[in-house]
């Protein structure tokens, strides 16, 4: 354990070479093996090393595409050839390695040590940044957790027993000024379009607690129509091991304004979109059957015709 962060930057190094060659991935066992006997003659024992450019370069094409996600404005064409491969050295870690060796801090920690020592000046910061914002994503986890303390396996717990947390999230729709029906949609950083939706405390009303997320999360102001639909689906905390997660979806009306957008790890734009825009865009399957529910609710009743 003492020398994985010379491991991690001999395979830095041994990555950057073969990126800045444009070398075929046959050719990178060539260059870590040179790498490894000059910078660490005396380790002796390289599987770590071996394991993880394998690992990276087999998943190279999903961790770019995270990355690019993650950092929408940063094709990784542009990113530096230092901080690009940094950062699939740090993602493979936070989303693939075992988390009992690799802990996601440890991992992102790493990360921007390699991009301190390596990068640039800013290259800290933007390691810092794009990893951060997956990481929240993910859900944080191991957020508490105590670096000196090692945690018991979760006991499996059956389902009736789990505890339940509940979410609501709306379909929101506005008519624009053309006279157009448009819906408010997010964007997150794993390249989906989906509905805006929040936690909602133990002691709120569901509509109530969702029309208040929608208010934090993109500045809208809504009002409740009906229900559409209720998801639930199973997730593990860090803490309290699997719960159960309800998620209750409305309806709910907005003035057509802008969009203010919270800054969060998980999402990365919030646009609104004509009905007849919808169906072409990426979502989630579970979200589309939800939308196309609302459509059809929408374009069926005379509501938005009287405003017109």
């Amino acid at each position: 354990m003492a020398n994985r962060h010379l491991s991690r930057s001999i395979v830095l190094q041994s990555l950057f070479e073969w990126d800045f060659a444009n070398k075929p991935n046959s050719d990178i066992e060539s260059i870590f093996t040179r790498t490894a006997e000059e910078f660490a003659p005396g380790m002796g024992d390289f599987s770590f090393m071996r394991s993880l450019i394998s690992n990276i370069l087999k998943k190279k094409p999903d961790l770019d595409n995270i990355i690019e996600k993650a950092a929408p404005e940063w094709p990784i064409a542009k990113i530096s050839i230092v901080d690009r491969n940094i950062l699939r050295i740090g993602l493979y870690e936070l989303l693939f390695s075992d988390r009992k060796e690799v802990p996601s801090k440890v991992a992102i920690n790493e990360a921007i040590e390699l991009a301190k020592t390596f990068g640039g000046e800013t290259s800290g910061k933007f390691v810092n940044g794009v990893l951060g914002a997956i990481y929240k994503e993910m859900g944080e986890p191991g957020k508490d957790e105590k670096t000196t303390k090692k945690r018991r396996p979760f006991i499996n717990v059956p389902y009736e027993q789990m505890p339940i947390e509940t979410l609501g999230g709306a379909v929101i729709y506005a008519l624009g000024q053309d006279g157009e029906v448009y819906l408010a949609l997010v964007h997150d950083v794993f390249g989906h379009w989906t509905l805006s939706k929040g936690g909602i405390a133990a002691d709120e009303e569901p509509k109530a607690g969702t029309m208040r997320k929608i208010k934090e999360e993109v500045g809208l102001d809504i009002m409740i129509k009906e229900e559409l639909a209720k998801n639930e689906y199973i997730a593990t905390h860090p803490e309290k091991g699997k719960i159960r997660k309800q998620v209750i979806y409305f309806l709910g009306e907005s003035k057509y304004q802008d969009i203010q957008l919270e800054k969060t790890g998980g999402l990365d734009d919030a646009k609104w979109f004509k009905l007849k825009d919808i169906l072409d865009l990426n979502f989630y399957n579970d979200i589309l059957p939800i939308i196309t529910k609302a459509i059809n609710i929408l374009i069926s009743t005379d509501t938005l015709k009287t405003k017109k």
